[in-house]
């Protein structure tokens, strides 16, 4: 009897169907909704801020110039990524990545760990010309980011970002132009280059 009414559903293509997206459903409800009640998992790790005015616009030109194309922000919990990296990436560090950039593509290392690793000026000059500073580096330069930095919306941007949960106050958003004003889109980039994955690295 069971037989034949598997049989039945495998005949069927339209129940079958409709069967697989069910289960598919309950699995990832099952998977993703306890998540949500996970204090590591939704609450920042310690050192963790909302991006301030500079490093938000450089993380939109990171975004913009297609970084995350070629470089991740996940480091995987084994010994040839920590060792590589550092300390593996948690969900507590995203918390204010909207969205985030973990991806997997390689071509470059994994960009979690980067902050404070160089100096300001090797990655100015890294992100002029990369094989300055590394020869056999296959990644473009970006010359042209040495413009200033746009700050007509920046006000705006962080408003949106606390509809969904950022914590920003009136006087940051208010003062966020002015802290633009002088600055070019590369000391954007930087800027939100060296900020990445410290607070752990303060922690530990």
């Amino acid at each position: 009897m069971a037989a034949s009414k598997h049989e039945a559903i495998e005949r069927n293509v339209g129940l079958l169907a409709i069967l697989t997206v069910i289960t598919i459903a309950i699995g990832g409800l099952v998977e993703i909704v306890p998540l949500f009640f996970q204090h590591s998992t939704t609450e920042p790790v310690k050192g963790v801020e909302p991006y301030s005015p500079l490093r938000l616009a450089g993380r939109d030109i990171y975004v913009r110039e297609g970084c995350y194309n070629c470089h991740s922000q996940m480091i995987r919990p084994f010994r040839a990524e920590t060792e590589r990296y550092g300390h593996y990436s948690v969900a507590g560090e995203f918390v204010y990545d909207r969205p985030f950039q973990w991806g997997s593509k390689r071509t470059g290392p994994d960009l979690a760990r980067v902050g404070g690793r160089y100096s300001d000026e090797w990655h100015r000059v890294h992100l002029i010309n990369p094989r300055d500073v590394v020869p056999e580096s296959n990644m473009p330069g970006f010359p042209w980011l040495d413009r200033p930095v746009d700050a007509s919306t920046i006000e705006q941007r962080m408003r949106a970002l606390t509809v969904v949960g950022t914590p920003y106050t009136e006087e940051q958003m208010k003062g966020a132009a002015a802290e633009l004003k002088g600055k070019t889109e590369m000391d954007a980039l930087i800027a939100y280059l060296q900020g990445l994955g410290t607070a752990i690295k303060r922690v530990n």
